[in-house]
């Protein structure tokens, strides 16, 4: 039955990289498990594979946007596996560099979220989405940054609070 949530323990972590242009490079046994797919199926498909119809694309912009700029991001992420199935991540990507600074891959470690902040990012995600939807990715992007400022903090400052 899809559309079942799944879990992991909170010891547990989530690994893997791509390459430059968002292709799976690498996948640890439990991204490979949870994910549903074979290690074959998954490598050299985009990471995308993976992105739940929840999720709002204003959350990919700005984590593309930092990575891209050799920056690290943490996020709350929801993601689906090969059956419809979702599961909720608190993910730290980061580039890789190689000796004379240049961006070689990106590299994502995720563990599980607290529930408590789930119950934050979920209103949240379902308001910028739904602007997103009904206006536009730069609509749901000065949403997000007209909330953020109202809490006076910064993106990062906001999900580590969490």
């Amino acid at each position: 039955m899809a559309n079942q949530e799944l879990t992991f323990g909170e010891e547990e972590f989530i690994v893997s990289k791509t390459d430059l242009k968002g292709k799976i490079t690498y996948g640890n046994a439990l991204f490979i498990k949870i994910s549903g797919y074979d290690e074959t199926e998954l490598i050299d498909q985009p990471h995308n594979i993976l992105r739940h119809s929840d999720m709002p694309a204003v959350v990919f912009k700005l984590l593309w946007k930092e990575i891209q700029a050799g920056k690290e991001i943490f996020a709350y992420v929801k993601n689906k596996n090969k059956n419809d199935d979702f599961y909720w991540v608190f993910a730290h990507v980061t580039p890789s560099f190689t000796a004379n600074r240049a961006i070689s891959n990106y590299h994502s470690v995720r563990r599980k979220p607290s529930k408590n902040a789930i119950n934050v990012i979920k209103p949240l995600y379902e308001m910028l989405l739904q602007k997103e939807k009904s206006e536009g990715i730069k609509a749901s992007e000065e949403l997000l940054l007209k909330i953020l400022k109202d809490k006076g903090v910064s993106y990062e400052q906001f999900i580590l609070s969490l």
